[in-house]
């Protein structure tokens, strides 16, 4: 993905070949201008033309190129965002990301011992469950506490 000053050039880029191309289309479809009142057969039986159409369409395209360059240098560092400031930012950035591996490590921790406790359950089910089938009497283990 391409960083947010190659996604503004492309964006200033598409917005001139918009503007260009709208003159060019405007330009091709105008009607040709009257001189002295002289009329042609060939003006007479041109169709008309979608000019509001295609002015409309380019108003469109160059409105929303716009605005998204708008979008594009907004989100573009400021000034302020001094080398300073962003060391901060990363050194507040970074705290943030050590307290919430201590809290994964603990949750990992009380995760890895809630399951020794639930295979430790399991096996003696298990073995209980041998005992009972092959017709031993089975001693209960006093509760865990």
């Amino acid at each position: 993905m391409a960083d947010r000053l190659t996604q503004l050039q492309d964006a200033v880029n598409s917005l001139a070949d918009q503007f260009c191309n709208a003159i060019g289309v405007l330009q091709q479809c105008a009607p040709p201008a009257s001189f002295s009142n002289i009329q042609t057969a060939i003006n007479k039986d041109q169709p008309s033309n979608p000019t509001e159409e295609y002015a409309q369409l380019f108003a469109a395209l160059i409105a929303r190129t716009a605005k998204d360059v708008d979008v594009l240098i907004d989100s573009l560092p400021s000034e302020e965002s001094t080398a300073a400031l962003q060391a901060a930012s990363l050194r507040q950035l970074e705290e943030e990301n050590q307290e919430a591996a201590a809290r994964l490590e603990e949750v990992v921790y009380r995760g890895d011992m809630l399951l020794e406790k639930i295979q430790s359950a399991l096996a003696d089910i298990a073995q209980s469950q041998l005992r009972t089938r092959s017709g031993a009497p089975s001693q209960l283990a006093p509760p865990e506490s």
